[in-house]
């Protein structure tokens, strides 16, 4: 079993500036897609950023400008680059990898979610 885990929350002021990390317990073979989702309490989960293996990248609109995604494909780990943070980016993030093997099939990872704060 593959377990994602997410480092490199906290609290932070408004106007401050995180990096999450995230990394597989072992090489994963055949992902497609490495990104970040996060869940306000009382909201849905909803994508923040995603990296395809190719290097395209999708943020949603409220991050565009201020979130940098990016991935590493040989250390299959996916990194978040949160600047100009605002107290609306407070939930908890998770780390997702989607992909599919030969033998396997399709699969899709979640971490364990790592939780940011934004104070105002």
């Amino acid at each position: 079993q593959v377990q994602l885990v997410e480092s490199g929350g906290g609290l932070v002021q408004a106007g401050g500036s995180l990096r999450l990390s995230c990394a597989a317990s072992r090489r994963i073979f055949g992902i497609n897609i490495m990104g970040w989702y996060r869940q306000a309490p009382g909201k849905q989960r909803e994508l923040v950023a995603n990296i395809t293996s190719g290097g395209s990248t999708t943020y949603t609109d409220s991050v565009k400008g201020r979130f940098t995604i990016s991935r590493d494909n040989v250390k299959n780990t996916v990194s978040l680059q949160m600047n100009s943070l605002k107290p609306e980016d407070t939930a908890v993030y998770y780390c997702n990898v989607k992909g599919r093997q030969a033998l396997l099939g399709s699969f899709d990872y979640w971490g364990q979610g790592t939780q940011v704060t934004v104070s105002s």
